[in-house]
């Protein structure tokens, strides 16, 4: 964040800096990626007798270097395999529900409909939220503040997401679907209902795995995913590369296919757009 004082009036500015990687926590296969930091620029008006108009520039930098692999930040706890495991159950019950629900009213095509639209949403939903944590908030930010510290330590060190354990990875969105799906289940035994919502709770939990899939090179995956990813059916390392170049769009990240419509639309420009002119100044993530 740049914040430049000239005089009475202050402006804030938002900046984004590359460094080359220096430090030897970084393995040589991710040194060519770019780490950038957040740099502090303030302007103040000193007066001297000299030249009384001059302005003094003060910079600040602030570099963390990247958790090694061992870290405790990258490793699964009990409780975050605790909400993946009621996630996926919660997630399990709901398509089971489905299922028996249609051999039950021999009902076939709705079903599937619904579940393909679930998928299909699923991944606009990944987009969005994914969108609002990389760009708005900090790790003060009530609730999703420890998510949106990690994606911009994300953003500045892209390949930790490929040793981060699975259950650390998705407990926090396996811990939503569990709360959110469960009184759904209690509620609903439409087969049709459950369709939608167990397809898109399910790209919803793993959508930060294909997400990490994304990340990795093709001789460190299987090749079930590999093949899904060339089908355009998962995220791909191709489709994904895009959000970790300038202007960092292609935020979708279950399948990755709405990424090409939100950005050529310019989507998520507009929306920023509406939200200063409604709101004002956001503090913007990084």
């Amino acid at each position: 964040m740049c914040k430049l004082v000239p005089s009475s009036m202050a402006v804030s500015l938002q900046t984004k800096y590359s460094l080359s990687s220096t430090t030897d926590n970084i393995p040589r296969s991710h040194r060519p990626s770019l780490l950038r930091v957040r740099v502090t620029c303030s302007v103040t008006n000193t007066t001297t007798n000299s030249n009384p108009h001059r302005e003094k520039l003060v910079v600040g930098k602030h570099l963390v270097n990247p958790p090694l692999s061992n870290d405790p930040t990258l490793q699964s706890t009990w409780t975050h395999r605790f909400w993946v495991a009621a996630g996926c159950t919660s997630v399990f019950v709901s398509f089971a529900k489905s299922i028996k629900g249609g051999f039950g009213s021999h009902l076939w095509l709705e079903p599937a409909l619904s579940g393909f639209a679930g998928y299909i949403l699923a991944d606009l939903g990944s987009g969005v939220y994914h969108w609002a944590i990389d760009n708005y908030g900090d790790e003060s930010t009530p609730l999703l503040g420890n998510q949106i510290e990690a994606a911009q330590g994300h953003h500045k060190w892209p390949w930790i997401i490929t040793i981060r354990q699975f259950a650390n990875n998705s407990h926090a969105l396996a811990r939503g679907i569990a709360l959110t799906v469960l009184p759904l289940v209690l509620a609903f035994n439409d087969p049709v209902v459950h369709g939608f919502v167990s397809t898109f709770a399910f790209c919803v939990l793993f959508c930060q795995q294909f997400h990490a899939w994304a990340h990795g090179s093709k001789s460190k995956l299987t090749r079930l995913v590999v093949a899904l990813q060339d089908m355009g059916i998962l995220l791909s390392r191709t489709q994904h590369v895009n959000h970790h170049r300038p202007p960092c769009n292609s935020y979708c990240i279950v399948s990755g296919a709405w990424n090409k419509v939100l950005d050529e639309s310019k989507f998520f420009e507009a929306l920023e757009k509406v939200l200063y002119f409604q709101f004002g100044n956001f503090y913007l993530s990084e």
